[in-house]
């Protein structure tokens, strides 16, 4: 879901699912019918997340914890988009990561624009204790998403982390602290076995290209009801913003 509130309102909602992958158990991945780093109908590579050079996921998250002083040493869990017919575009993916004990220490929003530039923004207590549903965590914009938007202004994150539901939600407030944009992803845990990526595959076999394709759609009924367009400035120096 997504709705503008400001200058224009705009609202859609689109159906949509993504995979959540236990960053340890990524090499059963070909078991449940998901390609791992290579060619498939519906496919998982490293490649698209971290360094985006193929190396592996999990030293990489571990070691950017580790340099912000975030202790989670258990399970770490991707929220993403996979390939569908070689062909991925994450606007953004969630790194769930735990402690020990299973509770959830940070969660780590990496956010891609469609002019190829990625930022990371890292959501964590500064006295370290647990992050827990329906909390509002708060982190200011510095990166350039939408053309008709300013890097001004900050965002409002709320998550639910059940076991049978997901929910991020993203708003977004202007420099005044005024509600503009509204978001959310949700949806209820499902097995993942060769059977549901056969249904995944015959439901969402155009999935990525529809995400791209609606996104300019969108971007123009946002010029075609005259909302302001914003040049795009150059990305932030450092990678990770908390």
């Amino acid at each position: 879901m997504h709705r503008r509130l400001r200058p224009a309102k705009n609202e859609f909602r689109y159906d949509a699912f993504s995979l959540a992958l236990p960053l340890s158990r990524l090499s059963e991945l070909g078991a449940a019918g998901i390609a791992w780093n290579r060619p498939g109908l519906i496919s998982f590579y490293d490649r698209d997340h971290g360094e985006r050079d193929g190396s592996p996921l999990e030293p990489w998250i571990r070691r950017l914890l580790a340099a912000e002083g975030v202790r989670a040493e258990g399970e770490i869990v991707l929220h993403a988009f996979p390939r569908m017919l070689g062909y991925v575009f994450n606007p953004v993916s969630f790194w769930v990561c735990h402690d020990v004990d299973g509770a959830v220490r940070a969660v780590l929003c990496e956010v891609c624009n469609t002019f190829g530039e990625r930022h990371n923004y890292l959501l964590s207590h500064s006295d370290g204790r647990a992050l827990v549903s329906g909390e509002t965590l708060r982190v200011r914009k510095v990166f350039h998403v939408s053309p008709f938007c300013l890097v001004a202004g900050g965002y409002r994150f709320r998550f639910h982390f059940g076991a049978d539901r997901w929910l991020a939600r993203i708003d977004y407030d202007d420099a005044d602290g005024e509600a503009l944009i509204e978001t959310s992803i949700s949806g209820t845990a499902a097995e993942l076995s060769p059977a549901a990526v056969r249904g995944l595959m015959w439901r969402y076999r155009w999935f990525t290209l529809g995400v791209i394709a609606r996104i300019h759609w969108q971007a123009a009924k946002l010029w075609a009801k005259r909302v302001p367009y914003v040049a795009k400035p150059l990305p932030p120096l450092q990678r990770t913003t908390r």
